[in-house]
């Protein structure tokens, strides 16, 4: 089964609020006939349109391939969070890999942050600066304000701490026991910045080509349904929806599928929800995240599944909606998406050159807004013989899921039930 097709409509973007609010970008040819390029980009997201960009403005001739319209899988339809750090802390990646690695990796993630913020002023695009972690437990607060000291202490980042009465005075629910808010963080709307990529990408000469999905892959070739692109360099910026297009990426890679809702706009309402113009999630294994939209609907993502299929979205994602925002239980729901991201076994993004001439980058394990955007730079600097920021990504141990192809979805579904009961039981 083809995560491609199986959920979606060809062609069309999903009915989420983004699709619906995104400025119009014409649909784009399919490639038709044979064709030579320096680099062929296989993936229309954040990756590959950022590769793109950055590789034509490098001068480079660049065809980009995209199966379905560009921005049209996780990267048109996450949450829009721009975090802070990578997607394991900075005491996980001292601990695994050291302080002087761990601080590059710190280095590079706020990259990632301020590239997002370059292209959404040179595009036009609203950033709003703030991120709120929110904690259940009294445990987890103090963890919290521990991981902020140390923030401030070795890495110079500065990080709010919140009390019990300060975070539900800012988020408007009774669920929590405080929390932190980083500022430097924030959140976008996430399709538009897709397309504000495809445009410059565009502008800067890349050839960019949708409903153009990868069939065939050999050495210099990529080959399509109608069409083949021959380069010197092949990209592969495919995340959640390789499939089998490459094993050794696949085995490493698995995608896994998360939901979000939109309210109708709340009006006056919305500051019993959000005081503030922020983003938040919150600290359950299978993590909730929210905030408003520029209209002040309650765009709130929850839920994951680990098959093919999505399940009835809004009974997946209601529920914890309810039990954060009670007062929202007569609140109608407006539009209810889904979509399929990637993780790694150790939830570090997936850098590698699976074949000669080939690269890769990947599972950035629902951190990807800022990092996917940074890693398609960082792909252009190894085409162009700049291989140590890819290197350094690409150093880190990537084991393969347990169980194969066949049998890692059963065994994750396993896992995550656990951690989904921990979650209930306040463990």
């Amino acid at each position: 089964m083809n995560l491609l097709h199986v959920n979606d409509t060809q062609g069309a973007y999903p009915p989420s609020y983004y699709a619906a609010t995104a400025t119009a970008f014409p649909a784009l040819p399919a490639l038709d006939g044979d064709v030579a390029a320096d680099v062929c980009v296989v993936g229309g997201g954040y990756t590959g349109l950022s590769a793109a960009l950055h590789l034509a403005r490098r001068g480079y001739r660049v065809v980009l391939l995209e199966a379905q319209r560009l921005g049209f899988g996780a990267s048109g339809r996450n949450g829009g969070q721009v975090g802070s750090g990578q997607r394991q802390d900075q005491d996980w990646l001292e601990k695994a890999y050291g302080q002087v690695k761990a601080r590059a990796l710190w280095d590079l993630a706020e990259e990632a942050k301020d590239l997002v913020r370059a292209v959404c002023a040179e595009a036009g695009l609203a950033y709003a600066p703030g991120i709120a972690v929110a904690c259940h437990h009294a445990g987890e607060v103090r963890e919290a304000n521990a991981y902020a000291e140390k923030l401030d202490r070795d890495y110079g980042h500065r990080v709010e701490t919140l009390d019990q009465t300060a975070i539900r005075g800012l988020i408007g629910s009774q669920a929590f026991k405080g929390g932190v808010i980083d500022r430097s963080a924030g959140h976008i709307h996430p399709l538009n910045f897709a397309l504000s990529l495809a445009r410059m990408a565009q502008n800067a000469g890349a050839m960019l080509f949708e409903a153009s999905e990868v069939t065939g892959l050999a050495e210099g070739l990529v080959t399509t349904a109608k069409g083949s692109v021959r380069a010197r360099h092949i990209l592969l910026a495919c995340n959640g929806y390789l499939g089998g297009l490459e094993p050794k990426v696949a085995a490493r890679v698995m995608p896994i599928n998360n939901f979000i809702l939109a309210t109708e706009p709340l009006g006056d309402m919305a500051r019993q929800v959000l005081t503030q113009n922020i983003a938040v999630y919150d600290t359950r294994f299978v993590v909730n995240y929210w905030r408003l939209s520029e209209d002040n609907r309650l765009l709130f993502g929850g839920g994951e599944s680990y098959g093919y299929r999505f399940p009835d979205i809004l009974k997946t994602v209601r529920k914890p909606m309810l039990e954060i925002y009670p007062q929202l239980k007569d609140a109608k729901i407006t539009h209810a998406w889904g979509g399929t991201l990637a993780i790694t076994t150790n939830r570090m993004p997936c850098f590698t050159r699976p074949r000669p001439g080939v690269l890769s980058a990947s599972g950035y394990s629902g951190h990807g807004v800022a990092f996917a955007t940074l890693a398609g730079k960082i792909m252009a600097e190894a085409v162009a013989g700049q291989e140590e920021r890819f290197d350094l990504m690409a150093d880190i141990p990537q084991m393969a899921f347990p169980g194969g192809a066949t049998l890692r979805h059963p065994l994750l579904v396993l896992a995550m039930l656990w951690y989904g009961m921990r979650d209930r039981l306040g463990v």
